[in-house]
């Protein structure tokens, strides 16, 4: 299995930094917290139901209703001879709108929502470093995530480092790599948007499947003048990443798309236009 280089260690130690504030594996940093090194832990998943089951209840569910939502979510996330954008997409939809159960005959359905997507911090918000994924073949095993962005223990988000002098593009190519049908494509039925990045060049960002030349990158004004730091803090900032996940995803005839950042910006002037007319009318 290959060996992290020091300059790659570096910057993810600080991006790790950056998120979690620290390894405790109390939320830190912007919110996120530290849930280990996942090169050598058995089970690896995307979805980690000892993570989203105690969120589920937590959240006021009965165990017997988060039962079958988690063997339902788990289902969707399986490929099962589909395509993986089909998979994904309807993986989304769930995640999105939730699930109804029954929790029992004749008994009013009961929607369970996987995602608190109107109060970022009431998830459970994790970042595993190094998530090692069985795959097709023996290769796979080294075809694993720098790290993985979980909330309430559904992947959402990869990202790939790579130290200064490799450019970003190593990191892309790595990042779609993964997700060929000999590797760990069936990982991807639950991630919805794959970073790559390094110092020099800040972060790029992309929904799965998208061909290098099409990767975006983030332009928003700041203070920080490191440009990985600048885009981790923009783009992985808890309510930034699931709004971008929430309401600025689509998917278009086989194709996922996320909204460029002048797209983003339009439409969040756009919204803050509206209400301030709606405050005048009152």
């Amino acid at each position: 299995m290959s060996i992290i280089g020091e300059a790659e260690r570096r910057a993810q130690n600080r991006v790790i930094d950056l998120l979690c504030g620290d390894k405790s594996g109390s939320p830190g940093g912007l919110h996120w917290r530290y849930l280990g090194d996942w090169q050598q832990r058995e089970g690896n998943a995307n979805i980690g139901a000892a993570f989203l089951r105690p969120w589920l209840l937590k959240r006021g569910y009965a165990l017997e209703i988060v039962t079958q939502a988690i063997t339902l979510l788990k289902r969707e996330a399986r490929m099962d001879g589909t395509k993986l954008y089909e998979a994904n997409q309807s993986f989304y939809e769930m995640l999105r709108y939730g699930v109804a159960i029954a929790p029992g005959p004749g008994e009013a359905p009961v929607t369970v929502r996987f995602i608190d997507w109107s109060d970022p911090g009431e998830n459970d918000l994790g970042v595993a470093e190094e998530v090692a994924i069985k795959g097709k073949d023996a290769k796979a095993w080294n075809k694993r995530p720098d790290l993985v962005l979980y909330v309430n223990g559904i992947a959402l988000g990869t990202v790939e480092l790579k130290k200064s002098t490799v450019g970003v593009g190593e990191g892309i190519r790595q990042t779609l790599d993964y997700q060929r049908p000999e590797f760990i494509r069936h990982f991807f039925t639950t991630v919805q948007i794959t970073f790559a990045g390094n110092d020099s060049e800040g972060l790029r960002y992309a929904p799965i499947q998208t061909p290098q030349p099409y990767w975006l990158a983030w332009k928003e004004e700041s203070e920080i003048t490191a440009r990985l730091d600048r885009d981790v803090t923009q783009m992985i900032a808890p309510a930034r990443f699931l709004e971008l996940i929430h309401d600025f995803t689509l998917f278009d005839g086989g194709t996922k798309k996320i909204a460029r950042p002048n797209q983003y910006f339009a439409v969040k002037a756009a919204q803050e236009r509206v209400r301030s007319d709606e405050g005048e009318t009152r």
